[in-house]
């Protein structure tokens, strides 16, 4: 199989830097691959979309979260460590 059909029939290699584009930067030859690949390929530019989508929704999320609601209080937290040691304990 030649070079250029590997990047053209490879979705699970673009959604992959599709990703990754999202999380930082790609190399100039990831750019490349991925541009071509979405050139032909409709479900991986959707797959792009959503994906961007997604992220931004989440990005909203959080900048609207309550800070106080995300943490777990105090007598939780004691609860689940020793929950934790007991059972650390008892698989000594």
């Amino acid at each position: 199989m030649s070079y250029l059909k590997r990047i053209i029939y490879n979705c699970k290699k673009a959604t992959l830097l599709i990703e990754k584009q999202e999380m930082g930067r790609l190399t100039l030859r990831e750019f490349i691959e991925l541009r071509i690949h979405l050139f032909g390929c409709s479900f991986c530019r959707l797959y792009k979309k959503q994906s961007l989508m997604i992220n931004e929704m989440v990005k909203e999320l959080f900048k609207r979260s309550d800070p106080q609601r995300s943490r777990l209080d105090d007598g939780f937290k004691k609860e689940l460590q020793d929950r934790i040691e007991n059972l650390l304990n008892d698989n000594s």
